[in-house]
């Protein structure tokens, strides 16, 4: 199990996403709150706040993609063989409606071979409060194996 899984199983939801922004500053500006972690998924909420809007009065294009991240790294790490390291490689994104309210991002690694070291996509979508999709991403995770 990764220590990140252990920690999320360990303190809870709540202390540990405030353990992650501590750690990765960015990530507070958008004040995320992982819901569930476990290996394949984690998803996460955004609440809609002005600091993170853009002219449009919508949630802006960047903290939808730290959003990505945040999900899509925490999945990650919790997903990978025990030892393995794995860092962001790239992201494609595409905005599909204005975000104008709380959003919930979810990371879905259940289509990758995480026994494999490389180049791995994971899908994240970004869904508004009526479940509407307003946004996705692929990132490309490059993943090292222990050993």
């Amino acid at each position: 199990m990764s220590q990140a899984l252990a920690m999320f199983n360990s303190v809870g939801a709540s202390h540990f996403s405030q353990m992650v922004c501590t750690m990765a500053p960015y990530f507070s500006t958008i004040h995320p709150e992982l819901t569930e972690l476990r290996p394949d998924r984690a998803e996460a909420r955004v609440p809609f706040r002005q600091e993170i809007t853009n002219h449009l009065g919508s949630i802006h294009a960047i903290a939808l993609c730290n959003a990505a991240e945040f999900v899509g790294g925490l999945m990650t790490d919790a997903s990978i063989p025990s030892g393995a390291r794995w860092i962001p490689k790239g992201m494609a994104v595409e905005y599909l409606a204005k975000a104008k309210g709380d959003v919930l991002a979810v990371a879905d690694g259940s289509q990758v071979d995480w026994t494999t070291a490389g180049d791995k996509e994971v899908a994240v979508a970004v869904t508004d409060a009526d479940g509407q999709l307003v946004f996705t991403a692929r990132i490309t995770m490059n993943v090292k194996l222990a050993g």
